[in-house]
């Protein structure tokens, strides 16, 4: 039997597995799909994940870029040079999950991959885990199966406050000599934007919507920005249709002996989309609460809840309530929010973890319904 048994090899999973390990805990991770496996997400991380472990993951990193280039329909183009340690880094995910797993098995956890979870059953003072390769033991298990994954139900987590945002993905080759520009699109699309991530030899682009609405044309609006922005025809490579787990308010997280992590417990950032960052952050705080639960703790589960809730779940709120405001009025949030110099410089500080949304959101708000109202905003 092990102490824990990880469904997911994601950021949040991988994440768990490493601290446990490194720990002396017995790990076992379980993974539908074989690594590495192509995973579609922009692929943009935050280097302050580095802190969080005591290894270099410069093998993992595909390109780093210090230059974020915004556009409004294509035109009224402004670029950011970041003023930081170190530049965001763009990772693909294939390796670096594959990576993050890599290392937990450095440090004894075990990977079973190809193997694909059935059911579960709690036995008296264990989970039972059933696969097609047989049944799985653990004492504790962390649920890291992302957003449309069946862990959380099968845990009893059914009415869980979340919200499902759509994206569609590509990944094409990029023009030899391309800069490792992050570009940011608005006013194409409604109610979110349009990405491309550089990587060392292609682009991520990605369009996706965050608060709702009437459905769009994602394909043609990708086709459209890819072929007039980069010269690349996005129809010649398989595009990827995919479901984002965004924070809706704090919720459970816990259960007998159990835990959900990444994006199975909502934690995606619902202003940015940002996932990779909060999905390590819920698996290294999994990671603490297993081992001491494993210790004797026997509020370690109920205090993980309060942990995302308190260190995440906080700031969310803020976060919600921008893109609340924002993705309603975009022409507004673009003149007064993004092309005020100190505007990405402030959210490369959120996403580096040196300041927080509650610190800001508040007068980004007020400002930005402040023009809306005559008189107001001036």
């Amino acid at each position: 039997m092990f102490d824990c048994v990880i469904v997911g090899a994601g950021p949040a999973g991988g994440t768990a597995a490493y601290h446990l390990a490194k720990k002396g805990r017995s790990v076992v991770v379980l993974e539908k799909a074989t690594l590495p496996r192509y995973k579609p997400c922009g692929g943009g991380v935050s280097p302050v994940v580095q802190e969080w472990f005591d290894f270099d993951f410069t093998p993992a990193i595909s390109t780093k870029a210090n230059t974020i280039r915004y556009t409004w329909k294509m035109e009224d183009p402004v670029e950011v040079e970041l003023k930081t340690k170190e530049p965001i880094w763009m990772v693909r995910r294939d390796i670096f999950d594959h990576f993050l797993i890599q290392q937990a098995q450095s440090q004894g956890a075990e990977l079973r991959d190809n193997t694909e979870v059935t059911g579960i059953e709690f036995k008296s003072d264990h989970w039972q885990v059933n696969t097609p390769n047989g049944p799985v033991t653990g004492r504790y298990l962390i649920a890291a199966d992302g957003a449309k994954g069946p862990m959380a139900k099968w845990l009893g987590f059914k009415d869980r406050k979340r919200r499902l945002a759509g994206a569609l993905e590509v990944e094409t080759p990029a023009p030899i000599g391309n800069s490792p520009q992050v570009f940011f699109e608005f006013g194409m699309v409604k109610n979110g934007y349009i990405w491309n991530f550089p990587k060392a030899d292609g682009y991520s682009i990605g369009v996706g919507t965050f608060i709702g609405g009437e459905p769009q044309d994602f394909k043609g609006i990708l086709t459209e920005y890819g072929q007039k922005m980069f010269g690349v025809d996005v129809n010649a490579s398989k595009q990827y249709g995919h479901a984002l787990c965004l924070w809706d308010g704090d919720q459970k997280l816990h259960t007998q002996n159990a835990i959900l992590a990444g994006e199975a417990a909502c934690v995606v950032d619902p202003f940015t989309a940002e996932g990779i960052r909060p999905s390590i952050f819920s698996g290294l705080k999994a990671a603490e609460a297993i081992d001491r639960a494993i210790a004797g703790d026997g509020n370690a589960l109920e205090k993980y809840t309060q942990v995302i809730s308190e260190q995440w779940g906080t700031d969310m709120k803020w976060a919600q309530r921008l893109a609340g405001v924002f993705y309603r009025i975009p022409k507004v949030g673009y003149r007064v929010g993004v092309k005020r110099p100190g505007a990405t410089i402030t959210m490369t500080k959120i996403l580096c973890g040196e300041l927080r949304y509650s610190e800001v959101a508040r007068l980004a708000i007020e400002k930005l319904s402040g023009n809306l109202i005559p008189g107001m905003g001036r």
